[in-house]
């Protein structure tokens, strides 16, 4: 199967994304491009390389077969454009890298029909950003595991393209239930309270726009959720331009199947919305009743960009995240055990050696 990288078209080494020029930079040579530029280039590349494809697919043809035979294979194998190595890729991974040569390596099929996204946020924050960023979340913490500070775990945080559901929807909420008034007063002899119960209801209508859902099963729903929001304002027309230099993937949760979790967070916003409503004027509010109607308006397949890394400790994988676009971080640090006994040892001698001198003195 044939892969795709982007080609310098001064030197014809492979090119990469930048996310702080917002262009396309060659190590090589230095020369600079933009995406207008690039699209011109790989259009002359196209033409030219007609025979190269047909030659490949007579190459792979043997593979297609054994591919066609089984509809349960999880793995493909691509060809480096770059060294000819080859590239071993899941089923559901749209830009990789190849081990040898470290070129990306673009799976155009992979994102083609109903996997075809409609925009993109490209990456504005770089790997350096993502480094310094995690650095400092470890700054200070004398209990932090080694492999958290190791250098070759860090190196590894990686840029991805994550697949995202955007639903657009209007939902119309409605609640009841019991409003209390509480007065209290004193006079002489008694201290009184009155509470006043009234019947209360509160409609309203809601505009949700472009609500995101995690497209891929493989990373955690509860991390991605945390590094949101993303700013859409810098949402732009998909290119496979923007994959290069970073990991991309297509999505594998269904679009029916990420309404349902649309539908739950718009109801969840709806009902803790009027319930506050409901209670401005109580000083309490007990809920009776609630119905909220969503009719779906729009629906978007996107890639929104992502700093990962995995990092094992104690036979547990800690995950990192960073936004790709605003920087927002999430992930825990444990502690080492060793290191904690080893802390407390050294503070029991310290003390110790403090009370020796404290009662040799006196």
């Amino acid at each position: 199967m044939k892969t795709v990288d982007h080609k310098c078209p001064s030197c014809n080494a492979s090119i990469n994304y930048n996310p702080k020029n917002k262009n396309w930079v060659c190590e090589y040579c230095g020369s600079k491009f933009t995406l207008e530029q690039l699209e011109a280039n790989e259009k002359n590349f196209e033409a030219t390389s007609v025979k190269d494809s047909k030659e490949l697919k007579e190459n792979n043809k043997e593979q297609k077969e054994k591919d066609s035979n089984n509809e349960n294979v999880e793995m493909d194998e691509y060809i480096c454009q770059d060294c000819g190595a080859k590239i071993v890729a899941d089923k559901n991974t749209a830009a990789t890298f190849c081990v040898y040569c470290k070129n990306t390596a673009i799976l155009k099929s992979r994102l083609t029909d109903k996997f075809s996204p409609s925009q993109i946020i490209p990456f504005s924050k770089t790997k350096e950003d993502a480094i310094e960023a995690f650095k400092k979340v470890g700054k200070g913490k004398i209990l932090m595991p080694k492999e958290f500070s190791d250098p070759k775990n860090i190196e590894e945080l990686t840029g991805v393209y994550i697949p995202f559901w955007l639903y657009s929807c209007k939902a119309d909420g409605h609640i009841s239930g019991k409003g209390t008034k509480v007065m209290m007063w004193s006079d002489f002899y008694y201290n009184y309270t009155k509470t006043d119960t009234y019947n209360v209801e509160r409609d309203c209508t809601y505009d949700f726009e472009k609500i995101p859902v995690d497209g891929s099963v493989r990373f955690n729903d509860a991390i991605m959720n945390s590094i949101e929001p993303f700013n859409y304002e810098e949402l732009t027309k998909f290119n496979y331009s923007y994959l290069s230099g970073f990991l991309a993937e297509k999505y594998d949760v269904e679009k029916d199947e990420a309404k349902k979790i649309t539908i739950d967070r718009a109801e969840r916003s709806v009902y803790n919305d009027l319930q506050n409503k409901a209670s401005l004027k109580y000083n309490s509010f007990i809920p009776e009743g609630k119905e909220c109607n969503i009719k779906e308006e729009n629906v978007e397949y996107v890639l929104f960009p992502v700093w990962m890394v995995n990092i094992k400790y104690n036979e547990k994988m800690y995950t990192f995240a960073m936004n790709g676009q605003t920087g927002k971080l999430i992930g825990d640090i444990p502690y080492s055990k060793k290191k904690a006994a080893l802390f407390l040892l050294i503070l029991f001698i310290i003390l110790f050696a403090i009370l020796l001198l404290i009662t040799y003195f006196i």
